[in-house]
């Protein structure tokens, strides 16, 4: 079967990590066709797409231009990305121990602040019934991992390596979403001075600003 883009991502409107994967290609420059399984209808755990990712969630990255590469997890895609494309080594490293310290807080994303935000999320919107006890432990995790990046960030700029990294990028998406999951009484810039300014300059990267702008125009329809 003939593909046109280089990449197929299965992506989700407004779930924060199939837009990682969606900067790191902007700032890779590599072409995708994003395609977006029905959730409401459940299409992200019906047969066809189980047999891409078995886990029925998203993202899923099928790479047209070495055999159909399936890969999913946000974290093992961005891997995948930088191994493979990232020739200059630019979000990356290759020396140590600085490779061992952008896997460090790459995993601290994918295991730590991810689950606890989008927990928040599911206790606050999704949970049939009201369970304030819930939503008080995953709004309290959300601040102690916001304490776990200032207590870094106040000392230097980057999580890892001296600069911008698949690290930093794996992050702003979950961050984009305090306003929603603390409420408006919370404060970022006040409360987590440093992480703030980190997550603004983040923002300002090309390939993030461009997917951030792209999942607008995406959520807008």
């Amino acid at each position: 079967m003939s593909h046109g883009k280089h990449f197929t991502l299965y992506s989700h409107a407004n779930g924060p990590n199939p837009w990682k994967i969606v900067f790191l290609l902007k700032e890779l420059d590599l072409d995708y066709e994003s395609v977006f399984p029905d959730v409401q209808k459940g299409e992200h755990k019906g047969p066809e797409y189980l047999k891409l990712n078995p886990n029925g969630r998203l993202p899923t990255l099928i790479d047209h231009k070495n055999n159909d590469f399936t890969i999913w997890e946000s974290g093992a895609i961005l891997l995948y990305l930088v191994d493979k494309y990232d020739t200059e080594k630019k979000y990356t490293s290759t020396k140590e121990p600085e490779k061992y310290r952008i896997l460090q807080w790459l995993f601290f994303q994918v295991s730590g602040q991810g689950p606890y935000y989008g927990q928040a999320a599911w206790f606050q919107v999704y949970h049939p019934e009201k369970v304030p006890s819930a939503v008080e432990r995953y709004r309290n995790e959300i601040k102690r991992v916001l304490g776990v990046l200032e207590s870094v960030l106040s000392k230097q700029e980057w999580l890892a390596a001296g600069k911008f990294t698949i690290a930093d990028l794996a992050f702003s998406t979950w961050n984009g979403l305090l306003g929603f999951l603390l409420g408006s009484e919370f404060n970022f810039e006040k409360e987590f001075p440093a992480t703030y300014k980190w997550h603004q300059k983040v923002l300002e990267v090309p390939g993030v600003k461009a997917g951030f702008e792209e999942m607008a125009r995406i959520s807008a329809h």
